[in-house]
């Protein structure tokens, strides 16, 4: 099984590793455009006005600006540890031990705008890049990364369940086939149910480290809800659509 997380706007500084070596990240077809990405980002960053519009930034986060400017030489961290926010805290990989941690560690994978896809202990730098950043003379980044992205995505559904919890614009960067779905709804007293907002990414959080930690191997929708389940989360199912129900 693999578990597909969304990124994190916010990302951990610094790092102990050597500057980013793409050779030796995984899904090594993705290099070029990594490649390419990272060359316009590195040159954007001299333009800081061009810079804080195709980011979607405020003058005030120009720091974001410099970290891109030093995406070749900045320090590496593996990228289970570079993103940060609600859902990295509720999934607190660093609590987990042993047998459990290197479960964990190969069953996550991040999209990502600027690598499209990593696993957990591939070494990235921090950087500022989203799936609807729109970089100067070029298309958005769905139409870059989709016909590299998908080949990769369906080839890793072909021989492995796949539990994507990306959010809708990280799901226009590659779509998986026969993925199983995950959506969180707030129920009302009133049996009402809503779109939960910025919990959703805590309790996704929590899925994944019920998925990531089981040592169970679940195959299809089912099982995974099963693991849910008993990690006391109250989960339904429509074929490969789960929804996660809290009280709102």
């Amino acid at each position: 099984m693999l578990v597909l997380l969304p990124p994190s706007e916010t990302k951990q500084p610094g790092g102990d590793g050597p500057p980013l070596r793409l050779e030796s990240l995984s899904s090594p077809s993705l290099g070029p455009m990594r490649a390419a990405l990272i060359d316009e980002l590195v040159d954007l960053a001299a333009d800081r006005p061009a810079a804080r519009r195709a980011l979607g930034i405020s003058a005030s986060q120009d720091a974001e600006i410099d970290r891109n400017a030093a995406l070749r030489s900045a320090p590496t961290m593996p990228a289970i540890q570079r993103y940060s926010g609600v859902l990295y805290d509720a999934l607190d990989i660093e609590s987990l031990r042993g047998a459990t941690a290197s479960r964990a560690h190969a069953r996550l994978a991040i999209a990502s705008a600027l690598f499209g896809l990593l696993r957990a202990d591939d070494a990235v730098p921090a950087y500022r890049l989203s799936a609807t950043s729109k970089l100067p003379g070029q298309p958005g980044l769905p139409a870059r990364w989709r016909p590299l992205l998908e080949p990769v995505l369906a080839e890793i559904a072909a021989s492995q369940l796949v539990v994507d919890l990306r959010s809708g614009s990280y799901v226009a960067l590659g779509r998986v086939p026969g993925a199983v779905d995950v959506q969180v709804l707030a129920e009302h007293p009133d049996g009402r149910r809503t779109v939960v907002s910025h919990f959703n990414k805590a309790h996704k959080g929590r899925l994944a480290r019920a998925l990531a930690s089981s040592r169970s191997e679940p195959n299809d929708a089912a099982a995974v809800a099963a693991i849910a389940r008993r990690a006391g989360m109250r989960v339904e199912r429509r074929g490969t659509q789960l929804t996660v129900v809290v009280p709102a």
